[in-house]
């Protein structure tokens, strides 16, 4: 929905502010050798109502017909100065006509306000009909370009096609619109820079082209890291002792590349060993086995061992070993699961004995099969307790 009307009175405020400052200025003894700073300073009410009625405009119109918060109007309006509406209307004619609602065209204005002043026909078109031939909705690409403006930007032959054609080479075509739809700042790199030293790299040391096509096509943020922090990434990986031919690098190099992802790893660390007796050699086994426990939450993590380990009486180092069950969902997975075995323990029709991967790894088919289906004629209600109709103290 349009924002109403900015006000005229605001506009007018504006007006009041630039004339008072400019009658500041001319107040004092005008001496014959200030006569040269007087015809400058005569000159700037005009220059000064000038400008201050152009960026009044601009605010307006940013906020009339884009949409924007008088706050985003004002910031927005430092990047851009509209002369008039007719191009700036042509321009977000274009951008509805391509499939983006108005709420995202608000947002492509405020991220790229000067897109606003870019020629439609020129500049614009020939972008938004090459992305619409890769992508494959309306929808998509109106999603693509409310996250990254800036895509309509760049040069479409000097930049873009040769990105697209990169890509192209290493990866399918279904996996360049998923690079699109969530990495489209690879297309504003210079991949000469980092991206292909780093693919470079890869190859010397061996990885197969299936995990370097498998890092660009869902982990394109590592490769955009510069060289010497993706090199010293890829060194510390290996001296964990990961086989760089598995998919499991990727994942821990996805993991440990970057400053926020270090950080990230490190703060899991801490949880595990702090909160949860692991040692050193456990967080390390635990993150061959899988690297994605390292880069979960601190809420996911402190949720699923505390249900694992305080109420289900798994000890802590099990998990360790089996580091998976951390990325499973606490509340479609694994409350259910255990739930099912906490009735069965408690009427006695299983041992104590049953270990936590035979609990939660099995595909949800066969965990049914083991202690649901032949145990429903003894406890039909075990259905509504694993779909969470029914508590284990009803039962």
């Amino acid at each position: 929905m349009v924002v109403p009307l900015y006000s005229l009175n605001t506009l007018r405020l504006g007006y009041s502010i630039v004339s008072c400052t400019t009658k500041r200025f001319l107040v004092g003894d005008l001496k014959p050798s200030h006569i040269s700073l007087q015809n400058h300073l005569l000159h700037r009410p005009i220059t000064s109502k000038i400008s201050a009625n152009q960026h009044n405009f601009t605010v307006a119109y940013l906020i009339n017909s884009c949409g924007l918060s008088p706050e985003d109007a004002i910031s927005s309006s430092k990047r851009v100065e509209l002369q008039s509406s007719q191009g700036a209307d042509s321009v977000l004619a274009l951008l509805s006509s391509h499939g983006l609602s108005e709420t995202q065209i608000s947002k492509v204005v405020r991220l790229r306000p000067a897109i606003l002043v870019a020629d439609p026909e020129k500049t614009l078109l020939p972008k938004l009909e090459f992305f619409s031939s890769v992508v494959v909705s309306r929808q998509d690409l109106a999603r693509i370009l409310c996250f990254n403006p800036h895509l309509l930007s760049r040069s479409l032959e000097n930049q873009i096609i040769p990105a697209y054609n990169f890509l192209r080479s290493l990866i399918s075509e279904e996996n360049v619109v998923s690079v699109l739809k969530r990495s489209s700042w690879i297309f504003l790199e210079n991949r000469r820079k980092n991206v292909v030293p780093n693919i470079e790299l890869l190859r010397e040391l061996g990885v197969p082209q299936s995990c370097i096509a498998l890092l660009l096509a869902h982990n394109t943020k590592v490769l955009i890291h510069k060289h010497e922090s993706f090199a010293a990434a890829v060194e510390e990986v290996k001296a964990m002792g990961f086989d760089m031919k598995k998919s499991t690098f990727v994942m821990a190099l996805r993991a440990l590349c970057g400053e926020s992802s270090k950080s990230i790893w490190n703060r899991s660390r801490e949880i595990y060993k702090r909160s949860w007796g692991w040692s050193d050699d456990d967080v390390i086994s635990a993150f061959r086995k899988n690297p994605q426990c390292m880069i979960l939450s601190e809420e996911k993590i402190m949720q699923g061992m505390n249900f694992l380990v305080n109420k289900m009486g798994w000890p802590s180092r099990v998990i360790a070993t089996y580091p998976v069950i951390l990325c499973f969902s606490l509340e479609k997975r694994i409350i259910p699961r255990c739930s099912v075995v906490k009735v069965l323990l408690l009427k006695g029709l299983i041992d104590e004995d049953s270990s936590l991967a035979y609990v939660v790894l099995p595909q949800e088919q066969h965990f049914l099969e083991r202690f649901v289906i032949r145990y429903i004629n003894r406890l039909p209600q075990l259905w509504d307790v694993y779909h969470g109709k029914l508590d284990v103290k009803d039962v």
